[in-house]
């Protein structure tokens, strides 16, 4: 049986804590495997190399961090088949979809090898009279990244490109659930050159977590999650004198439109509601329909659902695999079956044993969903969409507007003055206009509003950068020295 340990210094380091969790594989519910769950020594042991490291990378050039992740890009390019086949193998989700999340993550440390251009600062000449100023920005030191289950290729590669092209050394604790790609990602860094200390990987649970945020070596944490555990990250980590990014957990909403191409947004829906399973925090968990075609909406999709080839995501003809675990299916069981007694219809259950001991819940399609019943209050994180119906714009705005969470929405129409104007209206950090899953592109920033994020900065891109820096300004004057005299006056600039 498979045992995943620690990576430190650029190599497997045993666990001595004499803890572990299992790791299962989700289609055939059988474990495969089991993760070290760290000690407080071992994460401190992981810090102290990452710390030791520090100094070392700072002062390695921009061109030269630039080279390693361009050899960083090109190495998960050649296997990133591998890493899908590992991410199915844990997580679940078919490979096509794996494919898809390595190369979004690609896209990310292809940003990051422009940092010669993204840490220019800026410079005025002769702001006062033999004065100039100029800005830079400056690494942090050692930061942490601790990452969820559902995308453990994307996300971390969404903080640790970011963070190590600008200098700092970083801390990884990844979901205990779908360990092994970071391990075999560590070892492709290590392939491109990155020095021993930079990136150092620590498996664990809570243990780990809580010491990661009061370790006094540790700058800054970022954070992809639940709300709940997302608001503790950014509580405790802030109290502890840390930059905290935390990005919660959604529930996101498409309104269609009286005047949409039902075709086209029946087809959106099945994609954005069931793709991995509904377990993406961009999923479509709520499509709220215009009562003119909420019917007509709803058969469509209906009618795609049998459609969908539900199955082991290692199948090449499986379009959506099973949940994480035994206990996400449950849950996500126990919302389909309280359903009926809350008001809502249950128009295509997903309830299912026909695929033995997997963790598999087929697509399930909810109507008459309304706020206040639980399938539409909470994040169900599980291949369940529900129908909401509303009088028009103003009623599907308003609905929107009213969710505690604001990570991501989309509207389905063709009048571009409404679309226009929801852009505008909507209180909700990304947006898609006829697309339903609007996760930005590398070179803008990924991040909610509301209990969807916690701390000022989004997720990789331009935020990214300021996020692992710091802004210092620089005032500098060489005078001659025979014009040098005591002024107890404010500094002016004329």
């Amino acid at each position: 049986m498979n045992e995943i340990q620690h990576w430190i210094d650029n190599k497997v380091v045993a666990s001595t804590s004499g803890r572990t969790a299992p790791v299962y594989n989700p289609a055939l519910g059988e474990q495969s495997g089991t993760v070290a769950l760290a000690s407080v020594d071992e994460v401190d042991a992981a810090v102290a190399a990452a710390k030791a490291a520090a100094p070392g990378w700072r002062s390695t050039s921009l061109s030269k961090r630039a080279e390693i992740l361009f050899r960083m890009r090109e190495l998960v390019d050649a296997n990133r088949k591998e890493i899908a086949s590992l991410l199915t193998a844990e997580h679940g989700k078919v490979l096509s979809d794996a494919m898809g999340e390595v190369a979004r993550g690609l896209e990310n440390i292809e940003f990051a090898c422009g940092v010669p251009h993204l840490l220019k600062g800026g410079f005025s000449e002769q702001a006062a009279t033999g004065v100039d100023v100029y800005s830079i920005r400056q690494p942090l030191g050692v930061v942490a990244g601790i990452t969820p289950f559902n995308f453990p290729a994307m996300v971390p590669m969404w903080m640790f490109a970011n963070a190590l092209a600008c200098g700092n050394t970083f801390v990884l604790k990844p979901s205990e659930k779908d360990p092994s790609v970071t391990m075999f990602v560590a070892e492709l860094l290590a392939q491109a050159g990155l020095p021993a200390g930079c990136l150092n990987v620590v498996q664990g649970d809570k243990v780990a977590v809580d010491r990661l945020l009061e370790h006094d070596d540790i700058a800054a944490v970022s954070f992809v999650g639940s709300t709940p555990i997302a608001k503790y990250i950014y509580e405790t980590g802030t109290r502890n004198g840390k930059r905290v990014q935390a990005l919660g957990g959604a529930k996101n909403h498409m309104l269609v439109l009286a005047d949409a191409d039902l075709d086209m947004a029946a087809d959106a829906a099945i994609g954005a509601a069931y793709g991995s399973a509904g377990e993406r925090c961009m999923a479509i968990s709520v499509v709220l329909a215009a009562d003119a075609i909420a019917d007509d909406l709803v058969a469509k999709i209906a009618d795609r659902i049998p459609e969908v080839k539900v199955g082991n995501g290692m199948e090449p003809d499986s379009e959506m695999g099973p949940l994480i675990t035994a206990e996400s299916k449950d849950r996500v069981t126990g919302y389909i079956d309280g359903a009926p007694a809350e008001g809502a219809t249950i128009v295509v259950d997903g309830r299912t044993d026909e695929h033995g001991d997997g963790f598999f819940v087929n697509p399930t399609l909810l109507d008459n969903v309304t706020p206040g019943m639980k399938c539409y209050d909470d994040e169900i994180f599980g291949p369940v969409l529900s129908v909401t119906r509303v009088n028009g714009y103003e009623d599907g705005v308003a609905m929107i507007n009213a969710s505690p969470f604001a990570n991501g929405t989309a509207i389905f129409t063709r009048d571009g003055g409404a679309a226009r104007e929801f852009q505008f209206d909507i209180e909700v950090g990304m947006v898609g206009i006829n697309v339903p899953i609007p996760v930005p592109v590398s070179y803008y920033s990924f991040g909610g509003w509301k209990a969807s994020l916690f701390g000022d900065t989004h997720m990789y891109g331009p935020e990214g950068i300021n996020f692992y820096t710091r802004g210092k300004v620089v005032t500098s004057r060489w005078p001659d020295p025979a014009t040098s005299t005591v002024d107890l006056g404010f500094p002016e600039t004329r």
